[in-house]
């Protein structure tokens, strides 16, 4: 495009779009009671009158209950030995311990098979679990860079590596066009390859034209 004169502006427009991860998220109780239902599914499987002997299980969406409920269950199953070292229900109650153990406070939201996607807000109040796209183009809608991130990376400490890497691609840049995400500081401070700097088109970030004042206090 470069060698064709197709590309005549010295200028990129950048911005970041979501993409949702195909590995649909789980909450820890979900796990938990799918692996507890697993669990039970072999055991049955081996004898059927432990149905009778099974705990209460755990009805309502507190966490803390239905982890008291498997650990319940495991003592039940390691109590006979016989069972309990039947290798389809010995694989089952491993993975149910497992997980209950790393079950604390810091894993409760979401576990994922996909475990290199995270939980990223496209507002105050929404979210969405997968990964961001962050893209450089030409005002001629050529793109020039794109970086893929984890959802819940922000958009403007991106800027220097979109930049860095359409400058590789051939492109001269000396204005970049973006939104407010892109107004931080460092971002406003960037320099082509040329050493120049670079003007940033962006509407300035509320913390840097009202700092932290109350509203009142704003100018």
């Amino acid at each position: 495009a470069i060698d064709k004169g197709i590309i005549k502006s010295k200028s990129i427009i950048v911005d970041a779009t979501h993409s949702l991860s195909r590995s649909n998220p789980y909450s820890a109780l979900e796990v938990l009671r799918e692996r507890s239902k697993l669990l039970r599914k072999a055991l049955y499987s081996i004898d059927d009158t432990m149905k009778d002997r099974m705990p209460k299980k755990n009805t309502t969406d507190e966490i803390e209950k239905e982890i008291q409920y498997c650990k319940e269950l495991e003592k039940l199953i390691e109590a006979d030995q016989s069972l309990s070292y039947v290798p389809v229900v010995k694989e089952k109650l491993n993975l149910l311990k497992e997980t209950v153990q790393d079950t604390d406070e810091a894993y409760r939201h979401t576990i994922s098979k996909d475990t290199d996607a995270s939980i990223g807000h496209k507002t105050a109040d929404s979210k969405f679990f997968g990964y961001k796209t962050h893209i450089a183009m030409t005002p001629e809608r050529l793109i020039t860079a794109a970086i893929v991130t984890s959802a819940e990376k922000g958009d403007g400490p991106e800027l220097p590596k979109l930049l860095e890497i359409s400058e590789k691609n051939g492109i001269q840049v000396n204005t970049i066009i973006g939104d407010s995400a892109y107004s931080g500081k460092e971002n406003l401070k960037l320099k082509n390859k040329d050493n120049q700097q670079i003007k940033v088109v962006a509407k300035l970030n509320p913390s840097i034209t009202q700092g932290c004042r109350k509203d009142e206090d704003k100018f």
